[in-house]
């Protein structure tokens, strides 16, 4: 029998779970503190009594991940894992440092079945989504690793996270609670490619965390040859949907742009873009693409990406450069299992 997770509870559901089993109702709220407590064994629980402990013990589990390899970077410390599930599929999470703190890249699936062309993390598609526990595991794994707190987390590691709706939702309620990991929802960053009736939905739960779209094009037919997602909601939808959720929440909208050379980049593609967002609340985030092998793309020249971002600056449009980080690791999205074969 397959032991249950109980990082995947929320609050209210590990109480409903300590009760069934002829419980106070308190000790849930105990549990659920030692949980994000970064402990490895319930006999860790020093507050709770002996017998239940062993209860948890035959029929819980902690923890579901194990670091299979890790990859630190000699140019700015950025950190690359690769995860073992406990189904023994593997996921990525790669760890960052800024002056403000740690930030974590977590997955959200195992693959991804959205089939962007320059993206690795769809090699192989999508296995199966993962728990709110697991997403949860990779920050308290890489935390306990670090010996550090991580205090901003952005989910842009595999996987399409508005394709995981629910259990996606419900890790950011368990990270954002004050007896869990007490990470604030304005910490986190979602990405999503976009899935038009999943961001409706999630502007009406009136969340704070940052939404980011994955835009990449700002023409139809083009967006659609790198993004299949675009032949089933196009970009009139998406907009539509992004001035919903930013007049809804009151949150800045940040649209990734990904510089393809000959493809997404040049004075043309850098007008059309400036044309499709003035008047939005938004950010764009501009990304010289990663050189994935198979995808037979290649990133813009620094020139171009300069030009590129002068053209929308001039046209009132906010836009930066990301900072690229852990060159030497490989560590951007999906390329350490993709080389894994896995």
């Amino acid at each position: 029998m397959e032991k249950i997770k109980l990082k995947d509870f929320s609050k209210q559901e590990l109480e409903k779970y300590i009760v069934s089993l002829g419980e106070p109702k308190f000790r849930a709220k105990q549990i659920y503190k030692w949980l994000y407590e970064k402990i490895s064994d319930f006999d860790q629980m020093t507050n709770i009594p002996k017998a239940l402990r062993g209860r948890l013990k035959e029929e819980c589990v902690i923890n579901t991940l194990i670091i299979e390899k890790r990859f630190v970077s000699r140019l700015d410390g950025t950190r690359r894992y690769l995860l073992k599930l406990g189904d023994g599929n593997y996921i990525e999470s790669v760890l960052m440092k800024y002056i403000h703190g740690y930030s974590i890249c977590v997955s959200s699936q195992v693959g991804c079945a959205m089939g962007c062309k320059f993206c690795a993390s769809t090699i192989g598609g999508k296995r199966r989504d993962l728990t709110p526990g697991e997403i949860i595991d990779q920050i308290i794994t890489v935390e306990r690793d670090l010996g550090e707190r991580i205090s901003n987390i952005v989910m842009m590691g595999v996987g399409e996270p508005l394709d995981n709706f629910e259990n996606v939702t419900a890790f950011i309620k368990n990270v954002n609670d004050p007896d869990g990991m007490n990470i604030g929802q304005r910490h986190i960053t979602l990405s999503t490619c976009g899935i038009v009736p999943r961001i409706y939905e999630l502007a009406d739960m009136r969340l704070q965390i940052t939404l980011a779209v994955s835009l990449h094009e700002a023409d139809n037919e083009a967006r659609s040859r790198i993004m299949p997602i675009n032949r089933k909601y196009n970009i009139k939808e998406l907009m539509k949907a992004c001035g919903y959720y930013a007049k809804k929440t009151g949150r800045r909208i940040t649209f990734e742009y990904t510089l393809i050379k000959g493809v997404t980049d040049g004075p043309a593609a850098a007008e059309k873009l400036a044309a499709l967002l003035r008047g939005m609340l938004c950010h764009v985030n501009l990304i010289p693409v990663n050189a994935v092998e198979g995808t037979g793309f290649s990133p813009s020249d620094s020139g171009g990406v300069e030009e590129f971002l002068n053209r929308l600056n001039a046209r009132g449009i906010s836009a930066t450069v990301r900072r690229e980080m852990g060159s030497d690791i490989s560590a951007a999205c999906g390329q350490l299992r993709a080389s894994r074969g896995t």
